[in-house]
């Protein structure tokens, strides 16, 4: 049987996966993205801190940015997820696509972002993405001198609600009923700084307010929260990515090489970096110029 065979196939069109089809359309390489439509930062009303893009709504900069990759006769964009794969004898991968359909790649780049697993509270699911972040530095500005709240104890509360002290001079650390994993050192710090903290649980949060569990509200209009990163998919350990065995604060199971010599390439989100945008287009363009010189060597 007959199938597509591409140079590279993309797999993830947000930034990362969008930043790498532009280096290898530009470069003449027969690419094809496949876009789930899963971006992470679809929730957020805009990208904080990306220069030329500042506060963009992400919807709008994906839809700019696949019609500038789209320009490019070398690349293909294909709306759909990639369910399945596996890597041939020969090196060359066999892609199974949502409906069926299969294709060939000599080189993947998995760019597929993550899953972010925020803590189950109440109340957090509709505020995902803007009252509710992950990230001080994307959407910090927007809340600058608001109530502001850390949910986290320990050591990364201590740290959060003193980086989050830069944007607001009202920050409570929300340490969830957990205050003894605060040192006495670390508790003096945050209340020397004017850092409030609440020991009672934190049983609900929107609209401008926090509910204790002992049914006491607080005033806060922005929650900065720890996030585990997951795959969505089993397809990096189908392709034979390397997955981390290691949970870290941030993440559970990134691709934690980039094998390239297997003809396997991560980017983004996926490959266990530090989640921004700016990042991500980073490393798409990077990762796109490694496949381009690994296709090079090869067909010499």
């Amino acid at each position: 049987m007959e199938y597509e065979t591409y140079d590279c196939v993309v797999v993830g069109a947000g930034a990362a996966g969008l930043s790498a089809a532009l280096v290898l359309g530009r470069a003449r390489v027969k690419t094809l993205v496949v876009d789930a439509g899963q971006q992470s930062n679809l929730a957020s009303t805009g990208i904080g801190g990306l220069l030329g893009a500042d506060q963009s709504p992400p919807a709008a900069f994906y839809a700019q940015a696949r019609a500038e990759v789209g320009g490019y006769e070398a690349v293909q964009l294909r709306d759909g997820s990639v369910t399945g794969g596996a890597r041939g004898e020969d090196g060359v991968f066999a892609l199974t696509l949502a409906g069926g359909a299969e294709v060939r790649a000599r080189r993947v780049l998995l760019a597929t972002g993550m899953t972010y697993n925020h803590p189950d509270v109440p109340g957090f699911a509709e505020a995902w993405g803007h009252d509710v972040f992950h990230c001080p530095f994307c959407h910090g500005w927007e809340h600058r001198d608001r109530p502001l709240g850390v949910l986290a104890g320990g050591g990364s509360g201590h740290h959060r609600a003193l980086l989050l002290r830069q944007w607001s001079d009202d920050v409570t650390l929300y340490v969830n009923g957990e205050d003894d994993d605060l040192t006495p050192e670390q508790l003096d710090d945050v209340w020397s700084r004017g850092i409030a903290v609440e020991t009672q649980p934190l049983a609900r949060f929107g609209d401008g307010v926090a509910t204790l569990g002992d049914g006491t509200t607080k005033a806060c209009e922005g929650m900065l929260v720890p996030v585990t990163l997951h795959q969505r998919s089993p397809l990096a350990a189908q392709l034979g990515a390397e997955l981390s065995s290691e949970v870290t604060p941030l993440h559970a199971d990134a691709i934690v090489a980039n094998p390239m010599q297997t003809g396997l390439a991560a980017a983004g989100d996926a490959a266990g970096m530090m989640p921004s945008v700016a990042n991500a287009i980073a490393a798409g363009s990077n990762a796109a110029s490694m496949i381009v010189g690994s296709l090079v060597l090869a067909a010499h």
